[in-house]
């Protein structure tokens, strides 16, 4: 009986998943930064 493994992700799949969180982390910081921004100037 043999067990055979699953085929290693690609580098390439690796590094586009990389991107995509940076990315989402990247707007995910604009969009709290806007917010606080709003935040502020509305308080004044």
């Amino acid at each position: 009986m043999s067990v055979t493994q699953p085929a290693p992700r690609r580098v390439r799949h690796q590094a586009r998943d990389a991107a995509a969180v940076m990315a989402f982390s990247a707007g995910t910081s604009v969009a709290f930064a806007l917010a606080f921004l709003l935040l502020s100037q509305l308080g004044r």
